[in-house]
């Protein structure tokens, strides 16, 4: 049997887009003689639809869907995802379904079993879980059909398991010889890797041939990477998609050393930049946008995002703007200027010297311009900030914000000016990964000034102003941010790691302050496996901090 894995990017909703990629990939499947093809999880709607679910005119634009591709394919087998509708009054209304047609004639119905209810996933919300691993024969083999988490959970991969069942060991156990996964699977850094070895594994243990067929493309702030994957009895790849495009690769089981492996991003730079790329453009385009504009400083957080708008959307898809105060260094007039002419985007520049005059004049007519205090400094940030919405509803771009994961973490950005946007582009992006990945870029293109890369970052709000007058060196920074946010440490661990219980008490109390800024922030590109975000739900009207939560304090 030959199987085609294809993975699409499909726009949540867009049922019409949907179908027509289905109908494209399925013909072109056909036209190399598979049998059956594949697509991912909840295709039909794109993933993830969250309260779009409990629309009732979703549902059934989603089954209207599914029927017309079951009356126009014919000719090849095709197993794709949608979201099914659960007969049961006291249960949750919806399974999310795989379904196997073939020639106007549904042979197959399989609901998701493990149900996540961590980091961005509540499938438990919507969905009630499948009852049963039971596996089909279908052309000369016997099929266990799975839906992404189904696969998540085999004890010697996972030490400490989240779900009471393993759906591919019951599936195995009920004689399948071929596990189809249908999935997806949120991208961050690394896990393509990940996959592979669990995968692969699973297949060698259990003698068996496995197909995964991922989403691709961005949806809000999740991104998927595609990279479907297809493995033989012995662990060995077979198969393997492009990542964050898309692409269809064929598996022949009776063929088994006949590969058909597609090229995915080199290193962790290469992902983080794909993800990056696709994500911006993906949010763009399918929030209806076809330009975005940029706020440029001379710095090197507002270079890299231009440069991934640019690779995203097309120079002539960009704008960019630098906004002067008093306070902007020569250098960086010169730097901006220079970024633009290397990435032939047009610069526009309206310097905000007298509409900061305006401001202070009223709000703090006391205040000195040698020393502005924060309420000055503030100032500036939100002036730029309005320019760049009124530009935006001008010329009907979306703004991209420029911020990092680590000022995001720490407050060290301005409510209402420059976390102004549509988009976060490198939200979720620590500034020590900034700098490689403008590295990275400009190994592969010089756009950024070495300048930019070089010279020591500041917000340029006041005289002589640089980041490590109010933080520590962003090394230290980050690892102390990764320990919290991404792996989960407490105080005490983080301390024991090698950092001053001082300087770690200071920066956990400023992530656990600045959560209301965060909460009222663009959405941001995940590509961390914890980013802030639907993802990260913290409260913000608290007195508990990470560092006093013990007990005894209040006895």
């Amino acid at each position: 049997m030959k199987i085609a894995i294809s993975q699409i990017n499909p726009v949540i909703g867009d049922f019409a887009h949907n179908c027509d990629r289905i109908v494209h990939f399925s013909n072109e499947a056909l036209s190399r003689r598979c049998d059956l093809v594949v697509f991912s999880e909840l295709v039909i709607s794109g993933y993830p639809p969250r309260d779009l679910l409990e629309n009732p005119d979703f549902i059934r634009a989603n089954r209207e869907a599914l029927d017309h591709l079951v009356r126009q394919i014919q000719g090849i087998g095709v197993i794709c995802g949608y979201a099914d509708v659960n007969p049961a009054d006291k249960e949750n209304p919806l399974f999310n379904t795989a379904i196997l047609f073939e020639n106007g004639q549904v042979l197959r119905h399989v609901h998701k079993r493990l149900l996540p209810t961590y980091d961005v996933f509540d499938e438990r919300r919507y969905f009630e879980p499948g009852k049963e691993s039971q596996a089909f024969f279908y052309k000369d083999r016997r099929i266990g059909l799975t839906i992404c988490e189904d696969l998540w959970n085999d004890k010697d991969i996972f030490q400490k398991r989240m779900y009471p069942i393993d759906p591919v060991e019951l599936l195995v156990q009920d004689g399948a010889d071929l596990i189809i996964n249908l999935s997806a699977s949120v991208y961050h850094a690394g896990k393509h890797n990940f996959r592979l070895h669990m995968l692969g594994s699973i297949a060698r243990k259990y003698g068996i041939s496995l197909i995964y067929a991922n989403q691709v493309g961005g949806n809000d702030s999740v991104l998927f990477d595609g990279a479907s994957l297809a493995f033989d009895a012995s662990g060995n790849l077979t198969a393997q998609a492009t990542d964050f495009e898309e692409d269809m690769v064929v598996v022949d089981l009776e063929h088994p050393d006949c590969h058909d492996i597609h090229p995915v991003a080199e290193s962790l730079s290469a992902s983080v930049l794909k993800a990056l790329v696709t994500g911006t453009r993906d949010y763009v385009q399918k929030c209806g946008f076809s330009k975005a504009i940029v706020g440029l400083s001379g710095g090197i957080d507002s270079a890299l995002t231009l440069a991934i708008a640019e690779m995203a959307l097309g120079r002539d898809n960009v704008a960019a703007v630098f906004m002067p105060s008093p306070y902007t260094s020569q250098d960086n007039y010169e730097d901006t200027a220079e970024l633009c002419n290397r990435l032939n985007i047009a610069l526009t520049i309206i310097p905000i010297d007298s509409i900061f005059n305006a401001f202070t004049a009223v709000v703090t007519p006391d205040s000195r311009q040698e020393t502005p205090g924060i309420t000055e400094q503030n100032i500036q940030a939100r002036i730029r900030g309005t320019l760049l919405m009124a530009l935006s509803n001008r010329d009907g771009c979306l703004v991209l914000s420029t911020g990092n994961k680590s000022e995001l973490a720490v407050g060290y950005c301005t409510l209402y000016g420059d976390m102004n946007g549509g988009l976060a582009v490198i939200s979720d992006v620590p500034k020590t990964m900034v700098y490689e990945l403008s590295r990275y870029i400009n190994a592969q293109r010089p756009v950024i000034p070495e300048r930019i890369l070089e010279k020591a970052p500041s917000a340029e709000l006041k005289p002589d102003q640089t980041d490590q007058d109010d933080l520590p060196p962003y090394d230290v920074l980050d690892a102390i941010l990764k320990a919290s946010i991404e792996d989960l440490k407490g105080y005490d661990e983080i301390v024991r790691l090698g950092f001053s219980p001082a300087l770690v008490k200071d920066i956990l109390s400023r992530i656990d302050r600045n959560e209301y800024k965060r909460h009222q922030a663009a959405p941001g590109l995940k590509v961390t496996s914890k980013a802030f975000g639907y993802g990260r739900r913290y409260p913000l009207a608290k007195h508990l901090t990470q560092f006093d939560a013990s007990f005894h304090q209040y006895s």
